[in-house]
């Protein structure tokens, strides 16, 4: 019976995951095993749960009226174990977590160090990036994600807020005729970070305006390159000031147009929404809240 427990789990990681290498991903087994467990459920029920092709899996009519009670069996496991864990001052357990790529030694990535020498029976499993993972498919408990949210079937919570500069090199600036209003901008090189869109809001004293650079001499995929970029004195950008405080101490960087502001943004934390939160990623984002002042950015 107990196998079939395991093998039923496996089913439901399959399904929400769609393939056996993401199912292996999610549950830390390799393809092999995947494979082996929902071979031996569909044989020992004599059925076929998933239609198989070189690119994906989708559920058989068999496997659609299994789901939702091999779903609740795992969700009422994990529920239990919560219930296990509720009541004990040092949790136990493993957590997958995604985060931007950028600020490694930043404020959030400092907050995730903290809550991991705060429980030492907390393994965590970390992935970095600047492109949204799929946290169902990849099996990630939660993300941290900053800007605003798209719709999506993922819940979220804000966990704090963080502001950017428009920044370039002084050596930049000395080459150009000085920037003293937002029409100044249009004759400015900008970076252009592949994810992010190039429209940005300017606001001062109530007023807005909305720019959109036309001269976008460089185009990067990740904060850190477009970073590098501006201070390599190659154009203007709009930084996270939690990952310029240095360069503009050091005059590296100079903020640009200093009287206006761009919109404050926030940071998220997401999660799936595919059954009960665990007891540990609410942990994390309490943590993460806690320390609000000090990831403000």
């Amino acid at each position: 019976m107990i196998d079939d427990y395991r093998s039923l789990a496996v089913f439901v990681a399959i399904a929400d995951t769609g393939s056996l290498s993401a199912a292996g991903r999610r549950l830390k087994l390799s393809t092999s095993v995947i494979s082996h467990h929902l071979s031996r459920l569909e044989k020992r029920q004599g059925v076929t749960l998933f239609f198989r092709s070189t690119r994906s899996m989708s559920l058989t009519p068999e496997g659609r009226i299994a789901l939702e009670p091999a779903r609740r069996m795992v969700t009422a496991g994990e529920e239990a174990l919560d219930a296990i864990n509720a009541g004990d001052d040092e949790p136990v357990g493993a957590l997958h977590v995604a985060m931007p790529a950028f600020g490694e030694q930043g404020r959030l990535h400092d907050a995730l160090w903290e809550f991991a020498k705060l429980h030492p029976m907390v393994a965590i499993s970390l992935h970095c990036s600047d492109t949204p993972t799929d946290l169902v498919k990849d099996g990630f408990d939660l993300a941290i994600r900053l800007g605003t949210l798209r719709s999506s079937s993922l819940k979220s919570r804000r966990i704090a807020d963080f502001k950017r500069w428009l920044v370039a090199s002084p050596e930049y600036l000395s080459k150009r005729p000085p920037i003293e209003s937002p029409d100044d901008l249009a004759e400015n090189d900008f970076i252009a970070v592949t994810q992010i869109p190039s429209v940005m809001t300017l606001e001062r004293d109530g007023h807005s305006i909305q720019f959109d650079p036309i001269n976008m001499r460089i185009e990067v995929n990740t904060v850190t390159a477009a970073k590098a970029a501006v201070l390599a004195g190659l154009g203007i950008w709009h930084v996270p000031v939690g990952e310029i405080e240095h360069a503009l101490a050091q005059g590296r960087l100079v903020r640009v147009l200093p009287d206006w502001n761009l919109p404050m943004l926030g940071i998220y934390a997401v999660w799936p929404d595919i059954g009960p939160q665990k007891a540990l990623t609410r942990r994390l984002i309490d943590h993460f809240i806690e320390h609000r002042s000090d990831l403000m950015l």
